[in-house]
């Protein structure tokens, strides 16, 4: 299993897994232990969503897609 280090104060699920150059093209290079953990494989979409103020995140556009589901499901729910 990927170690990563512990974010200092925060859960355990919570991991730094280093750091990613931008190359000429904008690409960047996902760390070995964070495509392991995640089960990224060539070919998979990410999706890139940013904040100007706290910067991005990089997700599996179906994980926040379930979170959208989940919240649409709340507030239906909540209406009713």
């Amino acid at each position: 299993m990927a170690a990563g280090k512990h974010i200092l104060g925060k859960g355990k699920g919570r991991r730094v897994f280093g750091t990613a150059k931008v190359g000429d093209r904008g690409q960047i290079v996902i760390p070995k232990e964070a495509r392991e953990l995640f089960g990224i494989k060539p070919g998979d979409t990410l999706l890139i969503v940013g904040e100007e103020e706290t910067g991005l995140i990089v997700s599996r556009p179906e994980v926040l897609s379930d979170l959208a589901n989940q919240i649409f499901s709340s507030v239906n729910t909540e209406e009713d």
